[in-house]
Order: structure tokens, then C-alpha cells, then sequence
């Protein structure tokens, strides 16, 4: 049930929606009944993406495909317009968009490293720019899927961009604990963030060699969506549990510290 007055249908967005977890969100969401849109980066694996969808048995008419490369933050800009038009009532979204950092340091066209931007700035960019949507019905949740990985990082505030100490799996676990930081952040909505598990999926590698089916961990980030599930806001789940997050993602100070770099960072544009 909706926590609206009227049982109205909900509307969910999930963002890297082509595969894994975010694929098996989506079909799930959908199967109970939600519109979903789907995130792709580009036109040709999201169409992929429906297709395989509807192959599940998916009502095609519930999903609604938006197309944005996060690597480029005026196409999530672009892409968080066009929702807010089409869907002014945004009932659930999920920051599921997630690359692992590259062997080598690899810059965006905005000039933030790789991972950094697309696991968090442009989760941090795509809420903040969805604020009405979210804001137009009581009850609305973020749910912002992380990794237990977060404990292990932390985030270089003098060089967040790890121009002078490059290391894949540091530069990924930073992105991951930002994330996990951000759903601290004050919002008229409930953030939550979430380790779904190590599954499956094209993240596995950097965890470990086998894991969980990518839908066991679609699951445990569904069952946060679900307005049934009661949330603490800003709390961290380990799969179904609550869990105490990394003591700096506890701190007051680092919530607003790194809501300060983001900003920064996300309205510098291509400089």
C-alpha cells in the first residue's frame, strides 16, 4: 500500500537497469505492480533490457525506458529533466548505476574519476535534481545501493580525484562509502543505503569469485522500497539487516563536508 491517501499506483526509477541487481529490481518492481523506469546509458542496452524484461513475463506497459551515460553530467541532467516532466510524482528511486574503478585512472569529460562519478556524483546530481518528484507525495524513499566495501575506503579530501595515489580498488570503495555518506543527507524523503550482498554480478570480481544470484540481491534492495518495510532514515542495511555504517560515514561533519565537494564538483561542469 501507498503511504498516499488513495491506493495509487507507485512509480519507481532504477538507475543501471540493464543487468544484475538493477535488472532484477526492475523486473521484480514491476511484477508487483510499480511503473519502473529503467536507466540504460545508452538507447541500444536499454531496448536489450526491455526486451528481456517483457521476456520475463514483464508488463511492458509499466516500464518506461530513460537513456543517460553518467559519465557525462549534463545527460544525467538531461535525463533528470525529462522525469520530472513526464513523471511528476516519483514515489521510489533507486541509485543502483555502478562501473568498477578501471586498472588505469580514467577521467570524465567533467573531470572527475571514473568511478567517483558515476557510483556517486551523478546518484548525488540525480536526486538533488529530482527533488520535486520526490517531494510531490509523502512517503517517498531513496535507496541508495552501496557495498560493505565502504568500510574499508576512505575519502581523499584533498584529491578525491586520486590524481596522485591511483589504486582501482581504493578509488572504487571511496565512491562506495560517498554514496553510502550521502544517504545521511537531510532530505523531505527517506534515504536509506544498502550492501545487497555479494552477487553475481559484473561487480563480482572485486569481491570475490562466486555470489549470490543477482535477484537474491534485487530482493533485499525491493524489500527497502516496499512502504510496508519500515526505515530508519540514513541508516546502512547489510543485506536485510540493519547495520552500523563506517564510523566517518556516521559523522554529521563528513555528511556536509562531502555534500559541500559535490556540489562543487557537479556544477563545475566540463572546466
Amino acid at each position: 500500500m501507498s503511504s498516499a491517501a488513495s491506493p495509487a499506483p507507485r512509480t519507481v526509477l532504477v538507475t543501471g537497469a540493464t543487468s544484475g541487481i538493477g535488472w532484477e529490481t526492475a523486473r521484480l518492481l514491476a511484477g508487483r505492480g510499480d511503473t519502473v523506469i529503467v536507466h540504460a546509458p545508452d538507447q541500444v542496452s536499454g531496448d536489450d533490457a526491455v526486451t528481456r524484461l517483457a521476456a520475463a513475463g514483464v508488463d511492458v506497459l509499466r516500464l518506461r525506458l530513460v537513456v543517460a551515460d553518467f559519465s557525462r553530467l549534463d545527460e544525467v541532467r538531461a535525463m533528470a529533466v525529462r522525469i520530472a516532466e513526464e513523471h511528476p510524482v516519483l514515489d521510489v528511486l533507486v541509485n543502483n548505476a555502478a562501473v568498477a574503478a578501471p586498472e588505469r585512472r580514467t577521467v570524465t569529460a567533467d573531470g572527475n574519476e571514473l568511478s567517483f562519478q558515476v557510483n556517486f556524483l551523478a546518484a548525488y546530481l540525480l536526486t538533488h535534481e529530482l527533488a520535486g518528484p520526490l517531494s510531490a507525495r509523502p512517503g517517498a524513499r531513496v535507496v541508495n545501493v552501496s557495498s560493505s566495501m565502504h568500510r574499508t575506503a576512505s575519502i581523499s579530501w584533498n584529491d578525491p580525484q586520486r590524481a596522485k595515489r591511483y589504486s582501482r580498488l581504493a578509488a572504487y570503495a571511496q565512491s562506495q562509502l560517498a554514496l553510502t555518506v550521502f544517504a545521511r543527507e537531510k532530505a523531505p524523503w527517506t534515504s536509506v543505503s544498502v550492501h545487497p550482498g555479494v552477487c553475481d554480478t559484473g561487480l563480482l570480481p572485486l569481491y570475490a569469485h562466486e555470489g549470490d544470484p543477482a535477484a537474491e540481491g534485487a530482493a533485499r534492495v525491493v524489500r527497502l522500497c516496499d512502504p510496508a518495510t519500515e526505515l530508519v532514515p540514513g541508516a546502512y542495511y547489510d543485506r536485510t539487516a540493519l547495520s552500523p555504517a563506517a564510523p566517518a560515514a556516521m559523522e554529521d561533519r563528513t555528511v556536509r563536508r562531502l555534500c559541500k565537494l559535490a556540489d562543487q564538483l557537479v556544477t563545475a561542469e566540463s572546466a
